[in-house]
Parts: C-alpha cells; sequence; structure tokens
C-alpha cells in the first residue's frame, strides 16, 4: 500500500525525502507551507483569501500571487482527502506542527482509517542540535531534524485512534473559530495570542540609538521562546513596521524586503 508523507515547510520536507531515500522508501512527501501559528484563521479551509491578505502584510509583493500560493495549499489539502494512500503526519512539539495535524485530520475526517503519525520530540534530534536547544520551553520543530533523525524514526508511524482524529479535527475548527492573532501550545492544548505579546518584546529590545533591524529581529525571534512558538524573521520584522505605524518604533525603510539593509531605534518620547 502506498504512502503520503505530510511535514511542515520546505526544510523539513528535504529533510524528510533525504531520509526517506536513506531507507530506500519511494513515497510521497507533501510540504505545507502555511504558518497558522500566526494571523487570522477564520475562513481558512473554504476561501483563500484569508491568509492571501494576511501574508501579504507581512510579506508584501515577495510573492507575486498570494491568493495562488493559498489555493496550492487548498490543493494538496483536497488531494490528500481524495487519495486513497495512506498519510503519515510528522509533527514536533511546535504550534506550527500541532495545527497542522490538526487540520489534515480535519480533511481526512471521513476516512480516519487512512491518517497515521510520527511524533518528534527533542529527544529525537542529533546530539549537537538537542545541546544547542536553548528554549525555555524545550520546543522544537520538523525542519530542526537531520535527515538521519527521521529516518530514524520512521519506522515508529502509528496509527490515529478514530476518536482522537475526530477530536483534533474538533480542535482545528475550535482554533479557526476563536480567530486568535497568534496561537501556543500549552499543556497539550492550543492557547491564543496577541500580537502584543509580541510588540512588547519588540518594544524591550529596541534603544535610543539605531540598531541594525536584522539585530532586533534575532533578539525577538530568541526572546519568544515559550507556548511552542516559533516567530519567524518575517513575522518579527512586520511586528516592527507595524509598531512603526503605530509611533512605537522609528524605522528608517519600512519596506518589507528591507529587513537586511535598515535600522531601528526606540520612538521618541513626546513632548
Amino acid at each position: 500500500m502506498s504512502t503520503i508523507h505530510v511535514i511542515q515547510g520546505g526544510t523539513a520536507a528535504a529533510s524528510l525525502r533525504e531520509a526517506l531515500a536513506l531507507a530506500g522508501r519511494d513515497e510521497r512527501v507533501v510540504e505545507l507551507l502555511d504558518d497558522l501559528a500566526v494571523g487570522p484563521l477564520k475562513g481558512a479551509d473554504e476561501t483563500p483569501d484569508t491568509r492571501a491578505a494576511f501574508w501579504h502584510r507581512v510579506l508584501g509583493d515577495q510573492v507575486p500571487d498570494w491568493n495562488a500560493e493559498v489555493e496550492g495549499e487548498f490543493a494538496r489539502l483536497d488531494q490528500l482527502a481524495m487519495d486513497t494512500a495512506q498519510v503519515v503526519v510528522w509533527h514536533a512539539p511546535s504550534v506550527g506542527d500541532k495545527l497542522l495535524l490538526r487540520r489534515v485530520a480535519y480533511h481526512l475526517r471521513n476516512v480516519p482509517q487512512r491518517l497515521n503519525e510520527v511524533r518528534l520530540s527533542a529527544a529525537d534530534l542529533d546530539a549537537p542540535a538537542r545541546a544547542a536547544l536553548t528554549r525555555t520551553d524545550q520546543a522544537c520543530s520538523t525542519g530542526m531534524f537531520s535527515p538521519a533523525a527521521l529516518a530514524r524514526k520512521r519506522p515508529m508511524a502509528a496509527p490515529i485512534s478514530v476518536l482522537r482524529i475526530g477530536r483534533l479535527a474538533l480542535e482545528w475548527q475550535e482554533a479557526k473559530h476563536l480567530n486568535a492573532e497568534l496561537r501556543y501550545w500549552v499543556s497539550n492544548t492550543i492557547k491564543s495570542g496577541q500580537y502584543a505579546d509580541l510588540d512588547a518584546l519588540i518594544v524591550a529590545h529596541a534603544q535610543t540609538g539605531w540598531l541594525p533591524a536584522r539585530r532586533v529581529v534575532g533578539g525577538i525571534m530568541a526572546g519568544a521562546d515559550r507556548g511552542g512558538l516559533f516567530v519567524s524573521d518575517s513575522i518579527a520584522w512586520w511586528r516592527c513596521r507595524e509598531l512603526a505605524a503605530a509611533g512605537r518604533l522609528e524605522v528608517q525603510d519600512d519596506a518589507p524586503a528591507a529587513l537586511s539593509s535598515t535600522q531601528v531605534r526606540a520612538a521618541a518620547a513626546p513632548r
């Protein structure tokens, strides 16, 4: 029986393809790219508009057609549901991975006998990656695992019970309904957060003198280390631009693509 593997992000997908090749397995890997931990989810399975509009705000025109990108994600999910192969979802203890698992469970809820999982944890990382893990929550994402580490876990794929699939599908529907700005993974539960959580970190890192935006953003990415949330540089830079627009931060260039070339500083105190 054929098998389709589902994983979050291009880096993780490339590592998984290599892991399968190492094991002599000619099996398909489907990469889902949307980081569901951040931004609105209401209507996320019905129309591309919600997620496309969000990512356009974050990244601007760095991707020419956001609607087409999100529609491609829709097509991959629809194909999973229509196929007859076994589906294996790979997930680590990050909120993005946990949301991906729930979204796939929702789409495969009518064919639960096809859904399987591989659970990854920090203990499964290669020794150097495990030693470098400094997050207070010990979270990790699938993109942090080497092909060799993934190959070791491949035989651990296991079916998900019908009861649990139903619960996962309901939890995905609840996440869409709550439509939070941020999401966290706390005590095996999806929790809601706000952009203000990140904004407070940014304001705390900003100084009165100009600093390279890349350095400030790096501090935000390192400081946002709770609840299984991994903040990308694009999300952190977007929040910097939003704070600048609100007068709470100053940036020399607020273009979405300017992160590597511009500087930021704390907003001047009102006189």
